[in-house]
């Protein structure tokens, strides 16, 4: 339980070859569903920073255990610590959310099942996504008494499709994103993690000093400042916070009618 890296390439001791730390699986695992807790987010973030600043590494392969690959933050630490847990789930969303964009390397999400909330965060922030068939991906926001990662949503499908998933809380299937280009390749559920490690085996053949500069190149020349846009969107789940209706939709939550 928890968020561990790995380097799957590695052979028996003794028989590591050049690039056998060339690819850093980061894997985070919160069951039931992988709704992550405030230090979960913080973790997360650390993981991921550690992994791009290993010089040894080229690719990271972001990935999870269980049913899903993300349900965003945990409701019930909200609801059970008020407004000190509001306040770190943010930061420690915005930490990870920028690690990921960040990240010196190139990020391969290998998403599973249900990815909403905080998951679109990290997917939208990726380089490049790698989906099971069975993988869905949303902002139930506003069913939850808060708002943001529009942003990522943004990154994923069109302006207008972003707005109606974004007010309706509906989720997108892995084959409408990669109609729309934003998902690379849809696998069954059972080659997902051999099908995301050989993506990013073919990044990793690359020189690692010039996929460093391409990575900070790319990152340059993105017309939205994702940082700036996603904590102008969080300011939004602090006032709604402050007014009493993030209370009172989270309240409603998991509740018949609510």
């Amino acid at each position: 339980m928890g968020v561990s890296t790995s380097s799957p390439e590695k052979g028996p001791e003794g028989s590591q070859g050049p690039q056998d730390d060339a690819i850093a699986v980061v894997t985070v695992d919160f069951p039931p569903v992988n709704a992550l807790p405030v230090q979960g987010w913080f973790a997360l973030a650390d993981a991921v920073r550690a992994a791009g600043r290993d010089p040894r590494v080229r690719c990271v392969v972001l990935a999870a255990e269980g049913r899903g690959f993300n349900a965003g933050v945990d409701i019930k630490e909200i609801q059970a610590r008020g407004a000190s847990a509001l306040a770190g789930a943010n930061r420690g969303c915005f930490e990870a959310f920028a690690a990921v964009y960040e990240c010196e390397v190139p990020v391969v999400a290998a998403v599973q099942g249900f990815c909403l909330g905080g998951g679109i965060g990290l997917v939208g922030n990726a380089d490049v996504i790698v989906a099971s068939e069975d993988a869905t991906f949303g902002l139930p926001e506003l069913d939850r008494g808060a708002l943001g990662a529009a942003t990522h949503l943004a990154r994923l499908v069109p302006q207008h499709l972003m707005r109606a998933l974004y007010y309706t809380s509906r989720t997108a299937t892995a084959a409408e994103l990669h109609a729309h280009g934003s998902v690379w390749r849809v696998v069954p559920r059972d080659e997902l993690r051999h099908a995301a490690l050989e993506l990013a085996r073919e990044i990793a053949a690359k020189d690692g000093e010039l996929l460093r500069l391409a990575k900070a190149a790319i990152n340059g020349i993105d017309p939205v400042d994702v940082r700036r846009s996603y904590r102008f969107e969080q300011g939004f789940t602090y006032e709604a916070s402050t007014v009493g209706v993030a209370d009172r939709v989270r309240d409603a939550f998991g509740k018949e009618g609510g």
